[in-house]
């Protein structure tokens, strides 16, 4: 993953990736994890994403992690929430409020521990694809047995657009997630209209939502 890229988006606020919304595909496909509100939920590079409250209106404990200090700082200031801030280390920050906690720091090293349950809307593609084996990997290790993933990705001809957000295909999932049941839930193909394809004049654009079981 690119620190540095990611860093500096935020620090000039250059976020057009972020919605001010909860994400309709979160809310439409959630159910088929089969979710109780006793479990744990993991959301990976979770920005100052509003289904981090969405998913914490469900659960007893939402887990975000995310690189940015500023990200992580207007979550809290942007719902006027006063979280309880702990300074784990030198690249570790942890805070909490009510069923909230966020890690600010590097996914790959944040002091976590095992999750029933993971939802990526936006993290599997923003790593580069050099990282992104050693991304699965880490949800992996992170999932408790019987654990679940709601994935979500883009697939387009990735050669027509640099990331992030990469493509990543079904077959790129199935490969990165051995052993594991996958399921796609939804395709969204893009019409001519989508900014990805009006702008961008891609041959295809289109949303996928994965379940993926451990």
């Amino acid at each position: 993953m690119d620190k540095d890229f990611w860093l500096t988006k935020w620090a000039s606020n250059r976020i057009g990736f972020h919605s001010t919304d909860v994400n309709p595909l979160l809310i439409e496909y959630w159910p088929a994890l089969s979710p109780k509100g006793d479990e744990h939920v993991l959301v990976p590079l979770c920005g100052k994403s509003e289904d981090l409250v969405w998913l914490a209106s469900k659960h007893q404990k939402v887990i975000g992690v995310e690189l940015s200090e500023i990200a992580v700082r207007a979550f809290f200031a942007e719902h006027f929430y006063l979280p309880l801030v702990t300074h784990i280390d030198s690249s570790h920050v942890y805070y909490e409020f009510d069923e909230l906690e966020i890690y600010q720091g590097d996914v790959f090293t944040a002091p976590l521990s095992g999750v029933d349950l993971i939802y990526d809307r936006a993290a599997l593609v923003s790593i580069a694809p050099s990282q992104r084996y050693a991304y699965a990997q880490r949800l992996c290790s992170l999932l408790k047995p019987g654990g679940r993933i709601l994935l979500i990705t883009v697939d387009y001809v990735q050669d027509e657009l640099a990331g992030p957000p990469f493509s990543v295909d079904a077959e790129q999932v199935q490969q990165l997630f051995p052993g594991m049941k996958t399921m796609l839930l939804c395709r969204q193909e893009a019409d001519q209209h989508h900014p990805k394809i009006a702008r961008q004049n891609l041959t295809r654009f289109a949303d996928e939502v994965w379940l993926i079981e451990a």
